[in-house]
């Protein structure tokens, strides 16, 4: 499944491997650290770093994403519910 992550960007849910708020990235130097040396290999997408709420980092990438944690979590919490529901779109001839 597929988690829209803001500005055009989707991801497959099955790569993420974590969702952090941006203030508590910044707030760290070691993080700072470890983003800068991402930007330097080009492994990080940055739309507008202004807006920027959520770091999601995924197997492959690390996004900056203008959605709150909250949007994200619950984005990715109802591809997991609807990953699990039975598929009734089949309906028998005997009805």
């Amino acid at each position: 499944m597929f988690i829209h992550i803001g500005d055009d960007h989707v991801i497959q849910s099955k790569d993420v491997i974590g969702i952090i708020d941006y203030s508590l990235v910044t707030s760290s130097t070691i993080n700072e650290e470890m983003l800068e040396q991402l930007k330097a290999k080009e492994q990080v997408v940055v739309s507008d770093e202004e807006l920027t709420k959520a770091v999601v980092i995924t197997s492959g990438q690390v996004y900056y994403s203008p959605l709150s944690v909250l949007t994200l979590k619950k984005r990715a919490s109802m591809i997991s519910t609807i990953s699990r529901l039975e598929d009734y779109s089949e309906v028998s001839d005997e009805e």
